[in-house]
């Protein structure tokens, strides 16, 4: 009912190659009678429409189709991946998850049931509207993670309209805006989706080689440790026509690099957010950071400098925050942009920016600087308070290979000040040796901070 259209496509495609799983082949004709074997093992748990489930899982044959038929049967979804762990049972408490379901690494189920009423106002809308819905959690990048909830029929309007059908590596996570875009995308559009079992380069060009992928969403962190591995010489990628980035600015050296690196690729960058989907976009070049907003369903307007989106796929409201819409509407990102006719560029958050002295300094710009320095595998900038200017730039920073501390400050402050203004050179340097990313490849600068 729900995903008849889908279905269409798993019909008129039933011998096409659906999803790459552990080295496995899954037809679609496999993963419609996969769904409808869920179907059935729903019906017969007394899974029904309005229950909230969790799916603790990737992007299995089983996980795909356990939650295509839970959104059949008008459930409310809330995926989870091993990379929420520790936050899990909070999680769960916040969404009053009735019923667990958990995909473990050989494919199977397991099915935990709570004897937790539904009592949130807008779980209780869903349920009066016999709609679906989906609750996505936010990464935390930027304070407390929040509890998105969507009716999953606002969503699907855009993936009606068929489009290219691509290979395509499913390297945003399964609890994640982008990761449940890429899956709906692929499978609207008769694609192939090839799963990996860890996100490190190795393993991910490995996989672009051998099934010949030909699109790989991800994120500028990503991109920069690929560089770094030199990977993009050791393995053959000539397949891949398009990188997709977001989740977080990109650094302009990063770009600079990739695009000078693998010329024939089209890169792309993209812009969603958990509350209101994912944007139509097109980059103005592939070395550019100028990008188009917008498409079907979405409209985007710019309130002193920050971007605002009202979308037909937006989310009903956060469970455990306020509501973040404008009274006539709109999403506040809470991302700062610049305006160059229909193009924006996105500066970062807001919340981010490091003001010393007045002066506004955004960190992806110096750390587009930084990881021009040979030395540097990655490096996160943050603010800290300061009582005479208000803030101070700091850095944290991991190395390639061991320095003395002393030198390498000295030289960072120097590469700076030849490229960057003085009150955006870092005061604070540290040395980390553990990585500057979390599971989702994106920087947390509050966690950087505390370390």
């Amino acid at each position: 009912m729900f995903l008849d259209f889908l279905f269409d496509v798993f019909r008129a495609n039933a011998g096409a190659e659906a999803v790459i799983w552990r080295d496995q082949s899954f037809s679609y004709g496999e993963l419609l009678a996969r769904t409808d074997h869920w179907r059935s093992y729903l019906r017969k748990n007394d899974v029904t429409s309005g229950t909230v489930a969790s799916i603790d899982a990737d992007f299995s044959p089983n996980a795909i189709a356990l939650m295509l038929a839970l959104i059949e049967a008008g459930c409310i979804v809330v995926p989870l991946t091993a990379s929420v762990a520790a936050k899990k049972n909070d999680f769960m408490k916040i969404a009053e998850v009735g019923v667990s379901l958990e995909v473990k690494a050989t494919d199977e189920p397991r099915l935990t049931r709570f004897d937790r009423p539904t009592t949130h106002e807008i779980l209780l809308q869903l349920r009066r509207r016999a709609h679906p819905g989906l609750i996505l959690f936010s990464s935390g990048s930027t304070g407390e993670s929040k509890a998105a909830v969507h009716d999953i029929m606002g969503m699907l309007n855009k993936f009606k309209v068929r489009r290219h059908a691509r290979r395509a590596i499913t390297f945003l996570l399964y609890d994640h805006i982008g990761g449940f875009n890429t899956m709906l995308y692929q499978l609207s559009n008769g694609g192939c989706i090839v799963t990996v079992q860890n996100r490190d380069p190795d393993t991910v060009l490995a996989a672009i080689e051998k099934y010949k992928v030909e699109l790989l969403p991800t994120s500028p962190t990503f991109i920069n440790l690929l560089l770094l591995s030199d990977g993009h010489r050791r393995y053959d990628l000539s397949s891949l026509q398009v990188v997709t980035y977001g989740t977080e600015p990109m650094p302009e050296s990063t770009l600079r690099r990739f695009h000078s690196s693998l010329p024939h690729i089209n890169l792309q960058q993209t812009y969603g957010l958990s509350e209101v989907g994912i944007l139509r976009s097109k980059s103005r070049s592939s070395d550019s950071l100028w990008v188009k907003l917008g498409g079907e369903g979405f409209q985007t307007r710019v309130v002193n400098g920050i971007l605002q989106i009202k979308a037909e796929s937006a989310m009903l409201g956060y469970l455990n925050a306020p509501s973040p819409f404008t009274a006539d509407g709109w999403f506040n990102t809470g991302d700062k942009v610049e305006v160059d006719g229909e193009y924006f560029r996105i500066l970062g958050r807001q919340s981010e920016i490091i003001n010393v002295g007045g002066q506004k300094v955004y960190p992806a710009e110096v750390e587009s600087v930084l990881q021009e320095m040979p030395d540097i595998a990655e490096v996160s900038v943050y603010g800290e308070k300061n009582a005479i200017v208000g803030e101070i730039v700091c850095a944290a920073v991991r190395l390639r290979k061991t320095r003395d501390a002393r030198d390498f400050q000295r030289d960072l402050r120097q590469f700076c000040r030849q490229r960057l203004q003085e009150f955006q050179v870092p005061v604070r340097i540290k040395l980390v040796e553990s990585a500057l990313h979390g599971e989702r490849f994106k920087k947390n600068r509050r966690e950087t901070a505390a370390i």
